[in-house]
């Protein structure tokens, strides 16, 4: 078992100098997106599925409360959590439109969609982001293998080179901490 256990960590220890290597520039312009959303009045709306949904809450729940030090709470939206408008818009449009419908209801112009897709291929993540265009929001995606359809999609995709599901999660929650730092740093200025 310990063979096993030491495997997993070389292989996210291997994915993650991987993922540096090539995610550096996106996390950059990501980070430099959301402070001037937030700068600019905006807020970030944040959607994913499954696990990816938890990582929205997350994040969302970072910037509103705190990441690691108090500061001024920050506009961020986990669009996953609101159980009667996801049944209600998924029994009368389709599970595809969940997020795009409440992105045509919330979003504003100054305002970020933030999509999490480790395939980078969830329908609903995309129908968001062209909603997201249609009312002119910048879009920013967290995805995983090649990045999917969501990579011509968005202003910018920070993809986590891997195909194990696992491991693009991992990296996934390391980038959204990343970023609740710097904007939590911006914040405090």
């Amino acid at each position: 078992m310990k063979d096993f256990i030491q495997a997993e960590f070389l292989n996210h220890l291997d994915i993650t100098s991987n993922s540096l290597k090539l995610m550096l520039d996106g996390i950059q312009t990501s980070a430099d997106m959301l402070k001037n959303c937030l700068a600019n009045g905006g807020k970030i709306l944040i959607c994913g599925n499954g696990g990816s949904a938890a990582d929205s809450q997350h994040f969302a729940a970072e910037l509103t409360g705190r990441y690691k030090k108090e500061r001024q709470a920050l506009p961020a939206i986990a669009l996953s959590v609101d159980t009667s408008a996801l049944t209600a818009i998924g029994n009368d449009y389709g599970f595809g439109l969940i997020f795009s419908r409440q992105v045509e209801a919330l979003a504003q112009k100054n305002d970020i969609v933030f999509g999490i897709s480790t395939s980078g291929n969830s329908e609903n993540v995309i129908n968001a982001f062209h909603a997201a265009k249609t009312k002119g929001c910048k879009t920013i995606a967290l995805s995983g293998r090649d990045g999917g359809s969501m990579k011509s999609l968005c202003d910018t995709n920070m993809i986590v080179p891997s195909h194990d599901t696992a491991r693009i999660q991992e990296i996934h929650i390391l980038v959204i901490h990343i970023l609740c730092d710097i904007l939590e740093r911006e914040a405090s200025k």
